[in-house]
């Protein structure tokens, strides 16, 4: 069982910088890929960022690479998304995901768990 919280939504104008960290517990986190996702108003959720549970390997969502980052500390049972140069479109309840894999994937079926959200709002 792994529960994951993510932190450090909130406002920032386009053009800015936040930093989103998702702690997750259970002994299970190390050798787990793990997802960034969110779902803006009115819309599906949709992949956003994954990373290998050694952290060497990372996929992103088109839109999004060379803007966002995504990064794990195993020691501390952390996984981050750096996300610079943010736009209006970015606005979105962010998840934190664990998946049931060591290998990262963007499909949402093979994560087994969530975090309950983090909501990031830009505004123009």
């Amino acid at each position: 069982q792994v529960q994951l919280v993510e932190s450090g939504g909130g406002l920032v104008q386009a053009g800015g910088s936040l930093k989103l960290s998702c702690a997750a517990s259970g002994r299970t986190f190390s050798t787990a890929a793990m997802g960034w996702f969110r779902q803006a108003p009115g819309k599906e959720r949709e992949f956003v960022a994954a990373i290998s549970w050694s952290g060497v390997s990372t996929n992103y969502l088109g839109s999004v690479k060379g803007r966002f980052t995504i990064s794990r500390d195993n020691a501390k049972n952390t996984v981050y998304l750096q996300m610079s140069s943010l736009k209006p479109e970015d606005t979105a309840v962010y998840y934190c995901a664990a998946s049931a894999r060591a290998t990262m994937t963007a499909a949402e079926a093979h994560y087994a768990y969530w975090g309950q959200g983090t909501q990031v709002t830009v505004s123009s």
